[in-house]
């Protein structure tokens, strides 16, 4: 299924161009939306045939109607996996004249889960003056509570995949600090659920800036998989259903700017477009070293 948030926290099917209110057959509260998620999750399994024998008499917009929502209404932690493509790190090495290390060398880093935000919003720019990049990726909710799951066993504590922006700010600073700001990890359009995805490890993704298309690359060169990186997370750490974990970026990183409209497409998931403008307090510096 492609799972929906959209308009005041309504519950959505996706089919083709048109979006079903399923609300009432999962039992959703659209006050509540995060615990309303939690439980959808959970009792996926069990929902999933009474979604199905009852969804053809939901009313259904068109996704033109709608407003698009995070479809995952909140979360705990988004673990992100640095350089996890070998022609990502050859990139960097040129951009910056010094090589970084891979996830191999320094596995996962945490991003703020405030800065997770939906398909139909803006990205926020911070800082004027300094470079801001996009990274188109595959992301995916953890279904059930997991540690110590090696990554043979991972596919099964997945919920389900969408396209992910990891929006950097390149400096000195720590990497947690520069990919954490308001708005920095869009998500979306949907969410599909894993069960529809025979191998996210081979999975075209691509991204335009405006016209232009700058990240071309597929899931397939990952250096940790999807479940690779599950395994790293969880490793005498507990992930809790609701966590989110981003898979890395293809080469082709480069940077947005007030006014640019950023495309992300992943093949069997879907995409959205996100508007790039500076935010409500923005402060003014000129560093750009670092990455």
């Amino acid at each position: 299924m492609k799972i929906a948030i959209f308009n005041n926290n309504l519950l959505g099917v996706v089919i083709g161009e048109r979006v079903a209110d399923i609300s009432d057959l999962a039992g959703w509260d659209a006050v509540n939306p995060n615990e309303s998620f939690l439980r959808l999750v959970e009792n996926y399994e069990d929902l999933k045939s009474v979604i199905q024998a009852g969804i053809d008499l939901c009313h259904t917009y068109h996704l033109s109607e709608v407003k698009l929502k995070s479809p995952v209404p909140e979360t705990r932690k988004i673990w992100a996996a640095p350089v996890n493509y070998r022609n990502h790190q050859i990139e960097m090495n040129k951009m910056f004249n010094n090589a970084p290390r891979t996830i191999e060398e320094i596995k996962l880093f945490l991003k703020s889960p405030d800065s997770l935000s939906g398909p139909s919003d803006p990205i926020f720019l911070p800082i004027k003056g300094r470079r801001t990049d996009h990274e188109a990726e595959l992301g995916y909710v953890v279904g059930k509570k997991a540690k110590n799951i090696p990554a043979s066993e991972a596919k099964d504590y997945i919920f389900g995949y969408f396209a992910l922006l990891d929006i950097s700010i390149r400096g000195n600073e720590e990497r947690t600090w520069r990919k954490s700001f308001d708005t920095f990890t869009p998500i979306g359009p949907w969410i599909v659920t894993a069960d529809e995805i025979e191998n996210p490890n081979d999975l075209a993704l691509r991204l335009w800036v405006n016209d232009e298309l700058r990240q071309d690359g597929s899931t397939k060169h990952l250096i940790y998989d999807c479940f690779q990186c599950f395994e790293a997370a969880n490793q005498n750490m507990t992930l809790n259903p609701g966590d989110i974990i981003a898979t890395g970026t293809p080469e082709g990183v480069g940077p947005i700017k007030d006014g640019d409209f950023v495309r992300i497409e992943i093949e069997k998931v879907g995409g959205f477009t996100v508007n790039v403008q500076y935010a409500e307090k923005v402060v003014t510096e000129y560093s750009t070293s670092g990455k």
